[in-house]
C-alpha cells in the first residue's frame, strides 16, 4: 500500500520523506490556506517546491467547476512537473474532464467520493485514483470503511486499474483497516502515519532493554 501525506506543510513533507515510507502528497485549497499560501503564483511555486521534495505523485487540485476551465487549469498544473496528478472534483464536468485527461495521458485523482457509484463513474472515465473520504462519512454516522470495501469489490469484479486512495484518514486504525480491505493508497496527516510507530509494549520493552544494558555496563566498568 502506498503512503501519501495530506498536507501543504513542507517541513512535514520532508519529515515523512526522510522516514523512507512516503510515496506522494495530496493537497487542496484549504491545506494551502492553512500554510498561508495564497495567490496563484505562490500556489504554483509551492507545488513546485513539493515536487522537489518527493519522488512522485503530487495531487494538485483544480478550483474550476466547468469542463473547459477544469481542462485549462488541469493542463497548466500538469505542465508544472511530471509528478503532478490533477485533482478533479466528483461532478459531471469533472468526470468529463477526467475522460479528457485520461486520453491525453494526464494522471488524475477524483476527489470528494462518498459513494461506490461515484467511484465507478470515475473509474469508467479513466481516473488514476479515486479518493473516498472515510472520516467525513464517519462524522455523519456512516461507515467509511464499508465504502472502501464496496469499491474494492467493484473494481476487482471488472478489472479497473483505477487505484483506491483512501482519504480523510483520522488515525492509525483507519490506516490499518484500509490496508486490510485492500486500499491501494492512503493519504493522511503526519500525526496519523507517525501513530503507527507507537505501542506501549514497544516503549516498555525498549526501556527494559536500555536499563538492562546500563546495569550490565556498570558491572563491567565496576
Amino acid at each position: 500500500m502506498k503512503f501519501f501525506i495530506d498536507t501543504a506543510n513542507l517541513d512535514q513533507i520532508r519529515e515523512a520523506q526522510d522516514m523512507g515510507i512516503l510515496d506522494g502528497v495530496t493537497t487542496n485549497p484549504s491545506l494551502m490556506a492553512k500554510e498561508g499560501i495564497t495567490g496563484e503564483e505562490n500556489v504554483i511555486n509551492h507545488y513546485k517546491a513539493i515536487c522537489d521534495i518527493v519522488d512522485d505523485n503530487v495531487s494538485a487540485e483544480v478550483i474550476a467547476t466547468t469542463f473547459d476551465e477544469i481542462v485549462k487549469e488541469g493542463e497548466a498544473l500538469a505542465a508544472l512537473n511530471p509528478k503532478i496528478v490533477v485533482k478533479v472534483p466528483m461532478i459531471k464536468d469533472g468526470v468529463k474532464a477526467i475522460k479528457y485527461f485520461s486520453s491525453k495521458g494526464i494522471k488524475t485523482n477524483c476527489t470528494l467520493i462518498f459513494s461506490a457509484g461515484q467511484a465507478l463513474l470515475a473509474a469508467k472515465a479513466g481516473a488514476t485514483y479515486v479518493s473516498p473520504f472515510l472520516g467525513r462519512l464517519d462524522d455523519i454516522s456512516s461507515d467509511g470503511l464499508t465504502l472502501i470495501e464496496d469499491i474494492r469489490t467493484i473494481f476487482d469484479n471488472y478489472g479497473y486499474e483505477t487505484q483506491i486512495l483512501a482519504a480523510s484518514i483520522r488515525g492509525p486504525l483507519h490506516i490499518v483497516n484500509c490496508a486490510k480491505l485492500g486500499a491501494d493508497v492512503i493519504t493522511a496527516p503526519l500525526v496519523a502515519i507517525a501513530g503507527l510507530l507507537k505501542h506501549p509494549l514497544t516503549d516498555s520493552g525498549l526501556a527494559t532493554f536500555l536499563a538492562d544494558h546500563a546495569k550490565a555496563s556498570a558491572k563491567i566498568t565496576g
